[in-house]
């Protein structure tokens, strides 16, 4: 059965409060844009996804490591994909409709032929990473419809990876892993000309490869954490104070100006202990006073990170025509265009992503 173990309900609630705050970044991206500033308000905003991979390897290794005794490789791939790819779809046809509405043009003003448009499309519902020639937007995105499908990509890569060869590694092979891919990451952002883990969007070389070690670090983490989760016996917490304290903490850690050069040892911190010390934390409070708006948060997570930055588009291509349906005011526009995507998220968890899982679960799901 699907949910034959515990499930972490304030989990879902913190993976709520990470999606808002990539709302709010990227909102705050476009505020920086409007306002002449090289710096937003929620400059590590990024770390967001970090969190996400974090929980989405806790969950993987808590939910699965027990039963592949019974469950075979196509079984996994059939339920992560009912679980992910509905919301992928739409997505990107949210990301088709707000590409045509302003003129299937690249943002240099290249109008893309139609059997282009056609191809990009048909790619990102695969969720497969566009060429240079698909690239619809010209900003080298490999999900141009949807920027933030990126990270989509390596979850389905490593739930690949994971079930193939993750859940067989020992413990101490695992944090060897961690260790390699750790070195191998701080190098990488160290060196690298962004000077950020903020990296895997750009369907360039060099920044693949900075994705694939962020993924390859973040998800693995989340791994041992779940193995190690499960021989300690959870303490009984008070959601009431660790839900709220959590929560307060990540958008703190998500809210730290730049370091400059300090950034990468930052934000490795962020992702090698303070995100893991906060999962490990939420997962041990068991009384229920938190459950309603953790419940409500989590299920709006997904959907809110799957289809939020088409708006984000509209939102660069008022500023760059130096108009907005709402006005000049700097902060009218993105409150209402955040408002919006919360609204869509909540509509399209009622109305699209629990019916049509619970309907593909039904029928091709009956192991």
């Amino acid at each position: 059965m699907e949910n034959a173990t515990p499930h972490y309900v304030l989990l879902d609630g913190l993976r709520g409060v990470a999606a808002l705050s990539v709302l709010v970044y990227h909102l705050f991206e476009g505020v920086a844009f409007a306002a002449g500033s090289s710096e937003q308000m929620m400059f590590h905003g990024f770390l967001a996804v970090d969190f996400f991979l974090i929980l989405s390897g806790f969950v993987m290794g808590h939910a699965y490591d027990s039963r592949w005794h019974s469950m075979s490789f196509a079984s996994f791939a059939r339920r992560r994909l009912i679980r992910l790819h509905p919301m992928v779809i739409l997505g990107v046809i949210i990301g088709l409709i707000v590409f045509l509405s302003q003129g299937a043009q690249r943002w240099d003003g290249t109008t893309m032929p139609p059997h282009i448009i056609a191809l990009g499309t048909l790619l990102a519902l695969l969720l497969l990473p566009s060429p240079a020639a698909t690239d619809l937007r010209g900003n080298t995105e490999m999900f141009s419809l949807n920027g933030p499908h990126w990270s989509l990509f390596y979850e389905y890569l490593f739930n690949v990876i994971y079930a193939l060869l993750l859940r067989r590694l020992a413990t101490r092979w695992l944090r060897l892993w961690l260790v390699a891919d750790g070195i191998m990451l701080l190098a990488y952002t160290v060196m690298g000309d962004d000077g950020t883990l903020g990296v895997g969007w750009s369907s360039s070389p060099l920044n693949m490869l900075g994705g694939l070690l962020r993924v390859g670090f973040d998800y693995p983490m989340g791994l041992l954490l779940a193995r190690r989760f499960s021989k300690h016996r959870p303490a009984t917490l008070s959601s009431a104070l660790i839900f709220p304290l959590s929560a307060i903490i990540v958008v703190a850690l998500l809210s730290m100006p730049s370091l400059h050069a300090f950034n990468p040892y930052y934000e490795l911190c962020c992702t090698a202990l303070a995100f893991p010390l906060i999962i490990w934390t939420a997962a041990r409070a068991k009384d229920n006073r938190m459950d309603n708006l953790a419940t409500s948060l989590g299920d709006i997570s997904y959907p809110l990170y799957a289809i939020h930055y088409p708006l984000i588009y509209l939102y660069i291509g008022w500023l760059m025509a130096g108009s907005s349906p709402f006005g000049n005011s700097t902060w009218l526009t993105p409150t209402v265009l955040g408002l919006i995507a919360i609204i869509m998220a909540a509509l399209a968890t009622r109305y699209y992503d629990k019916p049509i899982r619970r309907w593909l679960a039904q029928h091709f799901n009956k192991e």
